[in-house]
């Protein structure tokens, strides 16, 4: 047998079945590499962990899951609620008198002028006659009651430096005018009793240093 006549036959075939076997390995290598690529790309739905939706153990505050989710605390009042103004409600008293008043019902500030009585010139003051009372009670159709006095007349200095104001019928007004005490002696000698009604405050020395007629209508 001529061997050498066959041998191109065998080295063909040798060549032909090392290809196949070739391109086998190279076929199932591309599959296995298609297949991991799929694997690390093809991946729509993942997202980070930070991005992560919590289930319900991790939103009360479970850390079983390996995922810590701040829980929300409601804010702290402040202050508190704010308190209710408070209502004071003074005790009635009795606005006026029926009758003559007694000594605990006098006016503390107020008496009704009947007379004026001059002092040595040296005193610098004159004397007040006059009497403590309390407002009465008016009709419904009246503007206000009288000034009702009762008890004795009593006497107090006035100084003759004192500030002094009066209305109407001393002056043409229903405002307080400025007068001079001298002024205001003359009046009253020339209207003796009439019960004008004046309110009243003392100086240092006891005697009355300011006056000041009360408007009735």
């Amino acid at each position: 047998m001529n061997v050498d006549r066959f041998r191109p036959a065998f080295v063909a075939l040798a060549a032909v079945a090392l290809a196949a076997v070739l391109t086998g390995c190279q076929g199932s290598g591309a599959a296995a590499g298609d297949g991991a690529g799929a694997t690390a790309v093809e991946l729509p739905g993942a997202v980070e962990m930070s991005q992560a939706p919590v289930d319900g153990s991790a939103a009360t505050g479970d850390t079983t899951s390996g995922v810590r989710t701040p829980v929300k605390v409601p804010a702290r009042k402040t202050g508190g609620p704010k308190p209710k103004p408070r209502v004071t409600t003074e005790a009635p008293g009795a606005d006026c008198v029926d009758g003559p008043p007694e000594p605990d019902d006098y006016d503390p500030d107020e008496f009704a002028l009947y007379r004026i009585e001059e002092l040595d010139g040296s005193t610098g003051k004159v004397n007040l006659v006059l009497q403590h009372g309390a407002w009465g009670c008016g009709g419904t159709d009246t503007d206000g009651g009288p000034f009702v006095v009762s008890g004795e007349e009593s006497r107090w200095a006035l100084d003759q430096a004192a500030y002094v104001t009066v209305t109407d019928p001393i002056v043409a007004s229903t405002e307080n005018q400025r007068i001079g005490v001298q002024e205001l002696i003359d009046w009253v000698d020339a209207h003796p009793d009439s019960g004008l009604v004046f309110r009243y405050e003392t100086g240092d020395d006891g005697a009355i240093h300011r006056l000041e007629q009360v408007f009735t209508p």
